[in-house]
């Protein structure tokens, strides 16, 4: 293990909380090494790292603990650089995200797509794909977090509507996509969700998502609530 590697899990075992590591390993499933370490104090590590030489440590970065794990995923978020700078080192690290916690954090933090959309949005499409649970999530997630805006918003809608994977942690950053969509862009929403190829359980869980909104007005809620489909595949 290389000396920075031990000097970081030494930190992350500083901070580490046991009964928040088990509460939060009972929320992602089939994930054992979880030490407990806040996501503000990881958020706050992160950027402490990008300022340094982000590059070897990204190179060398060791796995044992999902907080090792997320705090690249932040890191990556951080780093003063172009995509292209990024772009290695984000294709080296996806293949590490096996559960929602991490792929979720890494997408929020990687505001290089506000800076450079169409580069990102290119990188994101064979993602979107592909068969792969969590690389279909970090698309979606991505989507969701960075390109819900009027300039992408048709371009959303009928991505979120080609993706057909029978995988639970796909169908759930989808149904949260779109209902975030309806947030925004409530007319351009519902019209697709009138036309939409979503299956049963997928749509409906969409309905549920923007019915628990209190964004969205009593009626349109009650609206919604006679869209749902009585049968779920």
């Amino acid at each position: 293990m290389s000396e920075l590697n031990e000097k970081i899990r030494q930190q992350l075992m500083e901070w580490a909380e046991p009964d928040f590591g088990t509460f939060s390993a009972g929320l992602i499933p089939g994930e054992k090494h979880v030490l407990g370490v806040r996501l503000s104090l990881l958020r706050s590590y992160a950027k402490e790292l990008a300022k340094g030489d982000w590059q070897t440590y990204l190179s060398q970065a060791s796995d044992d603990s999902m907080e090792e794990t997320m705090l690249q995923g932040m890191t990556l978020g951080y780093v003063k650089s172009d995509f292209t700078g990024i772009r290695p080192y984000l294709d080296a690290f996806l293949p590490k995200i096996k559960n929602w916690s991490v792929c979720d954090s890494t997408c929020v933090s990687l505001k290089i797509a506000r800076k450079e959309p169409e580069a990102v949005l290119e990188y994101l499409l064979p993602y979107l794909r592909s068969d792969e649970e969590f690389f279909i999530r970090f698309g979606v997630v991505m989507l969701l977090d960075h390109f819900i805006m009027e300039d992408y918003i048709d371009l959303v809608l009928e991505e979120m509507d080609k993706i057909h994977q029978d995988a639970y942690y796909v169908k759930m950053a989808v149904a949260w996509n779109l209902s975030v969509c309806f947030v925004k862009f409530r007319d351009k929403t519902l019209s697709y969700l009138r036309t939409d190829h979503l299956d049963d359980w997928t749509y409906n869980k969409t309905i549920q998502k923007i019915r628990e909104s209190y964004r969205v007005t009593k009626e349109d809620k009650e609206m919604l609530l006679k869209m749902k489909r009585k049968a779920e595949k």
